[in-house]
């Protein structure tokens, strides 16, 4: 684990029994105590994970379950190295815990490896159809069912909320990762962006990039043409080298959009998308509804129902912008 080891990762967290560790726990055959592995996924900062953990602990705490009592956790968080997932998930599959709460696609994917047979309930997932993880939306079918984090149609909100923020931009990059995008990237939103774009008057050029020079390189050729902007998907890969693509922005004098709120924290101009925290709180629900006897196959995977805008007035001023009232009045948080 990079930046903290596991078991600084679960002091913070705190409590002995997340510490205790699971295969003992297993092995002593508490009945009456259920076991709920949570694996945390992708290189955020420790304090985004930690929020989505103690909102998962909290909620499950609102519906009943007491921790070390009725319940006992298991948190376990990558890198966003795909060795460090593809273990951890081994080892929390053969575990055999009642739940595994799963959160980001990679991390569901590499349980999918491991043969899980155990239901996995997940969150922040972008296209769980598209990456193979349920049958569909209404009816998933298997062992896996959740809470998705992304719908295609806000690609359009992004070029809209951009060119009203930035309106000297004229050419928007969109970054993603083909590999790791959901739906692939550009194809998913392509109908959505290109009509905004017409909308608006702007050009929107597709920027995959699978490595972080690559990343640098799309990013130096989208600040070399007038009017450049930048759109920074949902992507697990993006959201990996959040630090360096903010910092080649902030470099460039680029105005950019992105998808979640830690990126405007972090120093990003504009952030419209969910909160992945919340999408983490009610798939606790789905943790709780198995735990009591439901079957992931009978529950839909939901949609996502709450959108946060945020906008970082302290970069925006750094770029001679002047945020319209429409968007500060809709802004869920301001940044000063």
């Amino acid at each position: 684990m990079s930046g903290m080891g596991r078991r600084e990762f679960v002091a913070l967290l705190g409590g002995a029994a997340a510490a205790w560790p699971f295969a003992a726990r297993a092995q002593q055959g508490i009945d009456h105590v259920r076991r709920v592995a949570v694996l945390v996924g992708s290189a955020q900062t420790d304090e985004v994970a930690q929020r989505r953990v103690a909102t998962f602990r909290k909620r499950m705490q609102e519906l009943g379950w007491i921790e070390g009592q009725t319940v006992r956790f298991e948190f376990r968080r990558d890198a966003g190295d795909s060795e460090q997932i593809a273990r951890h998930a081994a080892e929390l599959v053969a575990a055999r815990p009642d739940v595994i709460m799963a959160i980001s696609s990679p991390v569901v994917a590499a349980l999918k490896r491991a043969n899980a047979n155990v239901p996995i309930v997940f969150a922040v997932v972008a296209d769980p159809v598209a990456d193979g993880f349920v049958a569909s939306l209404p009816r998933p079918g298997g062992n896996v069912t959740g809470f998705s984090s992304f719908d295609p149609e806000i690609g359009g909100k992004w070029i809209q909320m951009l060119t009203e923020l930035a309106p000297t931009v004229r050419r928007i990059g969109l970054l993603y990762n083909p590999r790791t995008a959901p739906g692939g990237g550009w194809p998913f939103v392509r109908p959505f962006v290109e009509a905004a774009a017409r909308s608006t008057g702007v050009e929107v050029l597709p920027v995959p990039a699978h490595t972080p020079d690559e990343i640098q390189g799309g990013l130096l050729g989208l600040s070399q043409l007038t009017g450049g902007g930048l759109v920074a998907m949902p992507d697990s890969f993006v959201v990996a080298n959040a630090r360096a693509v903010i910092g080649s922005v902030e470099q460039y004098r680029m105005p950019a959009i992105y998808p979640f709120r830690f990126l405007a924290e972090l120093g990003g101009l504009i952030s419209y998308g969910v909160d992945p925290a919340d999408l983490v709180g009610r798939a606790a629900s789905y943790v709780d509804r198995i735990l009591r006897g439901e079957k992931p196959a009978d529950l839909p995977v939901q949609a996502p129902t709450k959108y946060e805008l945020v906008i970082n007035l302290k970069t925006a001023k750094s770029l001679g912008l002047e945020v319209p009232p429409t968007l500060l009045g809709g802004a869920d948080e301001v940044i000063e």
